[in-house]
């Protein structure tokens, strides 16, 4: 009679965070990728820009009360977009050239990179941030290419 021995292994990791903060950014929301497409040459030409790419920041267990009861509550906050900066637009890199991302908010508020965008109010529970990305002509020659972009977000409750 023949025994098998086998041994089982493996590994678990982990991390995780204790923070002070009014709300949570969901895993999901932290690390994104947006396809942008196949945007022809034409399009950007004759429109100006490529289709608009929707994403969304959700945030969870968003609280009101701080756990110092020695400080105010939470009330607001701001998000803020950083990356290659254009003026009000998020630069690219790679082959392609001419273009920029643009992202605004669901009332069509513009993120300029690095500035605030205008304030909200904090609700409890679970809230969606809600952007859109844009490709658009920047005014500088056109060529085609692959491009790309990291845009950082960070969000200051007060």
């Amino acid at each position: 009679m023949a025994t098998v021995s086998s041994q089982g292994w493996g590994r678990v990791n982990m991390q995780g965070a204790i923070i002070d903060t009014a709300c949570a950014i969901a895993i999901e929301s932290r690390d994104q990728t947006i396809d942008m497409e196949v945007v022809p040459l034409a399009d950007i030409i004759r429109d100006g820009q490529g289709r608009s790419k929707p994403f969304s920041i959700e945030l969870v267990n968003c609280t009101l009360e701080r756990p110092d009861p020695t400080l105010p509550d939470w009330k607001q906050f701001q998000v803020t977009f950083d990356g290659d900066s254009e003026g009000e637009l998020f630069g690219v890199r790679g082959d392609a050239s001419g273009v920029a991302l643009r992202i605004t908010d669901e009332n069509g508020n513009i993120a300029t990179p690095g500035v605030p965008l205008l304030a909200q109010d904090i609700i409890t529970g679970t809230m969606h941030l809600n952007y859109h990305l844009r490709l658009v002509a920047n005014q500088h020659a056109l060529k085609a290419g692959d491009y790309f972009s990291a845009i950082r977000f960070k969000l200051d409750y007060f």
